[in-house]
């Protein structure tokens, strides 16, 4: 069964920033899009770069390897439709971001 982890304080990942973190054995990329947070699979699917050391654009993250885009809020690849990361569930208690350690 899924559990929640504490990924990292409200504080630590202000608006429009990104951050890396370790859910279980999973390497979590976490963004703040105006506020809501979003969590993706922190590995990229090309060649392993680190997507929560990449920049954010809105809700845009560039891995900051080779340049590949995903739409953080789903997952989905900006130019291959049959590319989607995975995606974790996210919550904020207190004043604690925590994941799902399974992705959907």
């Amino acid at each position: 069964m899924p559990e929640w982890t504490r990924i990292a304080a409200v504080a630590d990942c202000p608006p429009g920033s990104s951050l890396e973190a370790v859910a279980g054995d999973r390497i979590v990329a976490l963004f703040n899009v105006d506020g809501t947070f979003f969590a993706l699979d922190g590995v990229c699917p090309h060649q392993g770069g680190p997507l929560g050391q990449g920049g954010l654009c809105g809700a845009i993250v560039t891995c900051p390897w080779h340049g590949w885009q995903f739409d953080v809020r789903t997952g989905q690849h900006q130019f291959s439709p049959r590319v989607v990361q995975p995606r974790f569930e996210v919550r904020v208690v207190d004043q604690d971001v925590e994941v799902r350690t399974a992705a959907e």
